[in-house]
């Protein structure tokens, strides 16, 4: 009686065990469960809330080009109509940092790549960056406008700079666009991006030494995107040639061109990618590069090409909560004319160089990112007519190391802490400093 009596009870607390794990079982899947509801319902709503902002986008567009329409055709109309009819979008980006080098930033060069264009170091100390003013709106039903004014500080003097300004065709058939008047080119993965969405403080050295910091002129810019499933555009551009790596406004006026090649897809739910290939053609006319009171000048051919690659992941296509870029680009440039030295003849100059970058930029949790960057260049002997000047090769491969976190409260906002490692000069630099970047008003969206 008394064994019956025992199994019994043990085979009541096996019971009640096994009991106990499977609700545990349960809690988890659960958690589980409630989990990727959380995650599902968060990818929704910014899905939700991309079509949302797309459709009003739409809706005001074609609520301007009706406004316009009616009033061309009824001057009654147009002047009740008017205000509404010119309502451009209007932002102001501001920025600054404060900047700390170990060296001499006044010495700052490159052996054997002198600087032109915009290209040099970041102002030491306390100072603002390029304060931009944009605007934009359409024009009509066909075509939208734009414009940059970059209002900044050079020697202590308020200049005002006309960045971008150019009108965009929008009514073109067959996915054929078509951009005119003073813009970034497309070449490259960053040359057309503003400096308020560059992922460091400064620009690869690649971009530094082969495009001034970044390539801008006035011209005229075509592009075709393909009607597949794999993103395909394919773009070129007739550029007057007035700025670095070009100059002179060679060729009457059509100094330089460009082709560009660029695919794209999305890999599942989790992962897209981006590659392409550019080249840009530029004819110098007495183009000035190094010490601005007593720069080297260079006459002739510069042949740039550049392939890159980005990769993005983020979780479920999450992009808020978590995601990770990887992006690299890799530089051919070929010049073929002559130097002028201070106080010289010219001497031939024929050389090839190559440039590289690759970075990592990853936000592990919403609003907290943390990149790092190499990046390096190369260069062909030019021979012992340039000994001792800085057009000589250096004795070892420029290279440059930048770590950075960043903190952004919403997408109008940023704050940036930067070091960087210097090897690139006459002596290595240690560099560090915090950045600011705010918006206020409309700002477009970013490209990919």
């Amino acid at each position: 009686m008394r064994g019956s009596l025992a199994l019994t009870i043990m085979m009541l607390l096996l019971a009640g065990f096994g009991s106990a794990q499977a609700q545990e079982s349960d809690i988890e899947a659960l958690r589980a469960a409630v989990e990727q509801l959380r995650v599902d319902y968060d990818a929704r709503i910014a899905e939700l809330e991309r079509r949302l902002a797309v459709a009003e986008q739409n809706a005001m567009q074609a609520k301007r080009a009706s406004q316009q329409t009616e009033g061309s055709s009824a001057g009654t109309s147009a002047s009740k109509s008017g205000s509404d009819a010119f309502n451009p979008a209007i932002g102001v980006i501001f920025q600054g940092q404060a900047w700390n080098f170990s060296r001499n930033p006044e010495d700052y060069a490159i052996q054997g790549f002198p600087l032109g264009g915009e290209a040099g170091p970041i102002t030491e100390g306390l100072g603002i960056g390029e304060t931009e003013l944009i605007l934009n709106a359409n024009v009509d039903d066909k075509f939208t406008a734009w414009l940059t004014a970059a209002l900044a500080l050079e020697d202590g003097e308020s200049v005002v700079e006309i960045e971008e300004a150019w009108v965009e065709a929008t009514a073109l058939p067959a996915g054929l666009g078509m951009k005119f008047g003073r813009f970034f080119s497309g070449i490259g993965y960053l040359n057309s991006r503003h400096s308020h969405t560059w992922d460091f403080v400064d620009q690869p050295l690649p971009y530094q030494a082969f495009l001034g910091d970044q390539y801008l002129d006035n011209g005229i810019q075509v592009r075709w995107l393909a009607p597949t499933d794999l993103y395909m555009e394919f773009g070129g551009e007739i550029l007057q040639g007035s700025r670095y790596p070009a100059g002179g406004n060679a060729d009457s006026g059509f100094g330089s061109y460009s082709l560009t090649a660029k695919f794209g897809g999305d890999v599942g739910k989790n992962s897209s990618w981006l590659a392409g290939i550019s080249y840009l053609d530029g004819t110098a006319i007495d183009r000035p590069s190094g010490d601005e009171e007593d720069p080297l000048i260079f006459n002739g051919d510069s042949k740039l090409t550049s392939a890159q690659f980005v990769w993005k992941w983020s979780p479920n296509g999450n992009w808020k909560q978590e995601n990770l870029v990887l992006s690299s680009e890799f530089f051919w440039r070929s010049e073929d004319g002559n130097y002028t030295l201070p106080g010289g003849a010219p001497l031939l100059y024929d050389v090839d160089q190559t440039g590289w970058y690759a970075q990592a930029v990853y936000q592990p949790f919403p609003r907290w990112r943390f990149g790092g960057r190499v990046d390096g260049l190369s260069t062909d002997d030019p021979e012992s007519f340039f000994d001792s000047t800085e057009l000589a090769a250096p004795v070892s491969d420029p290279m440059r190391y930048s770590f950075m976190v960043d903190w952004s409260n919403s997408e109008f906002s940023r704050l940036r802490l930067q070091f960087t490692r210097d090897e690139a000069g006459p002596l290595d630099d240690t560099q560090w400093g915090i950045q600011y970047i705010h918006s206020i008003g409309a700002h477009g969206a970013h490209a990919f």
